[in-house]
């Protein structure tokens, strides 16, 4: 078994849950959704893609871009956040929750895609 593929399959799972975490509740509810466990599944989604920058196979490079979109979305609901409760005057508002929790789950859909795939790549191998 390849080393680097357990590793990238542990902290894939690791942000999908993460991000599941954060996503599951109420959509306009702040109190249904943790900004700390938020914040842990921006961080390992990043470590998902530093990961998968050395894999120059096409599933590889697929994975890399799904990690990608992942990071994108969850980077800009972080603003969104950011903005709603240290510049806006009304703070964060259910509306910035809306977006945080929909752009999060838009993560949630390419981190599944990732472990789709890197399933997919281990059968494949393995036959």
């Amino acid at each position: 078994m390849n080393r680097e593929k357990v590793i990238f399959a542990f902290f894939i799972v690791l942000a999908l849950t993460l991000n599941f975490g954060f996503f599951l509740g109420e959509i306009e509810n702040l109190a249904h959704h943790n900004v700390f466990e938020f914040f842990a599944a921006i961080v390992v989604s990043m470590i998902c893609t530093v990961l998968k920058f050395g894999d120059r196979t096409h599933i590889g490079a697929l994975m890399l871009a799904t990690s990608l979109v992942a990071d994108l979305q969850l980077v800009v609901a972080a603003m969104i956040w950011g903005y709603g409760a240290q510049i806006s005057v009304d703070g964060v508002t259910p509306e910035m929750i809306s977006s945080v929790v929909s752009l999060s789950g838009g993560a949630l859909l390419a981190n599944v895609v990732s472990v789709i795939l890197l399933m997919v790549e281990t059968i494949v191998v393995r036959r």
